[in-house]
């Protein structure tokens, strides 16, 4: 048998769900200059993250191709989008970088 509900000790299930998030679940705070979510160390150059940048884009676009070798269809043909993308965006920064030396 269902017991009665008393609207003025029953708590709506919806309701007491989103209190719930606001204090256990609350969004957190968009990253500003205090609260970065990762900064270079002071005294790193602009050609030295250049390096680091180009290298971590080699690095994504290999992990890419070999994913993409073991998918089939859609999924494969949008993993060698998403490698061409690091590929090209890597060139720029290599061409940038051959342009500030020469």
């Amino acid at each position: 048998m269902k017991q009665p509900k008393n609207d003025e000790t029953d708590l709506d299930s919806e309701a007491a769900r989103r209190a719930l998030d606001y204090y256990l679940n609350p969004n957190p705070p968009r990253p500003t200059l205090d609260n970065q979510i990762w900064t270079l160390h002071d005294g790193v150059t602009s050609a030295q993250a250049q390096e680091h940048a180009i290298a971590l884009l080699r690095c994504a676009a290999a992990t890419a191709q070999e994913t993409a070798t073991h998918q089939h269809g859609s999924q494969r043909e949008l993993t060698f989008a998403l490698m061409h993308m690091m590929d090209m965006a890597r060139a720029l920064l290599e061409h940038k970088r051959i342009g500030e030396a020469g």
